[in-house]
């Protein structure tokens, strides 16, 4: 019968590498992400970041794009958001100086980010579920570079 010893390390078992095919759909899974936002609003960098965090020593290709898929969310949903809800009531205000009315394109515009970022998400959960090497404009050599560093 084997003896229990108290303050004795239990054996650290790694993790398996993902399959392939494990690694392309949770790196879909993660840009898919982006549409947890249609129902919550806000927590879709939230799951891109559990899959990062689950994934960061398995999968070389899953962190990549997961934290991809973080920061793209971030950028794009959460900064957009903020930005048009800031030029909207900006404008809403200056409307009684007849200013405002001038800053509503804008306001348009900054709306038009949100959805623009998930489309952009999509594209990507496209492209990793077909296995492609797939980079957001800006965001994935930085995200490249950190990784490495």
């Amino acid at each position: 019968m084997a003896e229990s010893y108290p303050n004795q390390p239990t054996p650290v078992v790694p993790l398996a590498p993902l399959s392939p095919s494990e690694e392309r759909t949770w790196a879909m899974l993660a840009h898919l992400s982006v549409l947890v936002n249609l129902i919550t609003g806000f927590l879709g960098p939230v799951v891109a970041l559990i899959i990062y965090l689950v994934y960061k020593d398995r999968s070389r290709y899953v962190a990549y794009q997961s934290l991809q898929a973080f920061v793209m969310q971030l950028v794009w949903w959460v900064g957009g958001g903020v930005l048009a809800a800031i030029l909207w009531t900006l404008g809403g205000v200056l409307t009684v100086v007849c200013v405002g009315i001038l800053l509503f394109p804008l306001a348009v515009a900054a709306s038009l980010l949100p959805i623009g970022a998930l489309v952009y998400g999509i594209v990507g959960a496209i492209q990793t579920s077909q296995g492609q090497d797939f980079r957001y404009w800006l965001i994935g050599d930085w995200v490249r570079g950190t990784l490495a560093g």
